[in-house]
């Protein structure tokens, strides 16, 4: 039986039991592809204050039965979470900006039909499904990813209409979501992508041996110059 530590600390029962998901399992694919979007992110924000946590416990009531939301992937920008055991909407801090929801054959109707609901109500402004599996868990349609934007105003939410390849923009993670097979990938533009820590420091090493060889190409071409001026540059 859960219960309460003190006057503001809650003992949730499900920070210590299973929940449905949790009894899951994950499949290769998803778990291979939330890490890579952790990965991607991660870099993305890594010059600002934010955090982007993986399948942690989302509770919005101080009832410690409360059974808790727990997606994918959430990113709460402007925050350090640290090392936290769950999240209380208001009191740990505010709702996500941006959800992110990978497919599951025992999940994928629900992240469809109650989740955007369920999210917009905890606060969320940005959620997104992605089905990487191949082929789709839904026969039906080719579309794989799916988004809805929460209209603060108007208290309601949309349907985001997907680009002619399925993109869909994401005004808080300030990119492109690009369906690619069993990836998803986030881009500022045609064919830029949002690179992973890994990709970045890759690129940045290219870059720099390219600018060293480019800078030995010229001193090579100067110092040829040079001896055909009868000049010899090891003596200048």
């Amino acid at each position: 039986m859960a219960n309460r530590l003190e006057d503001d600390e809650i003992a949730y029962y499900y920070d210590s039991h299973s929940t449905e998901k949790d009894l899951m399992g994950e499949p290769s694919v998803h778990s291979r592809l939330i890490f890579y979007l952790i990965d991607v992110l991660t870099s993305l924000f890594s010059a600002q204050t934010c955090s982007v946590l993986k399948n942690l416990n989302f509770y919005q009531t101080s009832d410690p039965n409360e059974y808790p939301l727990e997606p994918d992937i959430a990113v709460i920008r402007g925050i350090e979470c640290g090392h936290v055991r769950s999240w209380r909407v208001g009191k740990s801090g505010p709702a996500p900006q941006v959800i992110l929801e990978i497919g599951a054959e025992e999940t994928w109707k629900k992240d469809l039909e109650e989740k955007p609901m369920q999210y917009m109500l905890m606060g969320v402004q940005e959620y997104f499904a992605y089905d990487p599996n191949i082929p789709s868990l839904n026969r039906r349609t080719s579309q794989r990813l799916f988004g809805w934007d929460l209209d603060k105003s108007q208290g309601a939410i949309y349907e985001m209409p997907p680009g002619p390849d399925g993109r869909l923009w994401s005004r808080h993670l300030e990119s492109f979501l690009v369906p690619d097979n069993d990836y998803l990938r986030l881009q500022v533009g045609v064919g830029q992508l949002r690179l992973t820590r890994a990709e970045a420091m890759e690129r940045l090493a290219e870059a720099e041996a390219q600018r060293a060889d480019t800078e030995k190409q010229r001193a090579d071409a100067l110092a040829e110059k040079l001896r055909a001026l009868g000049i010899d540059p090891d003596q200048i």
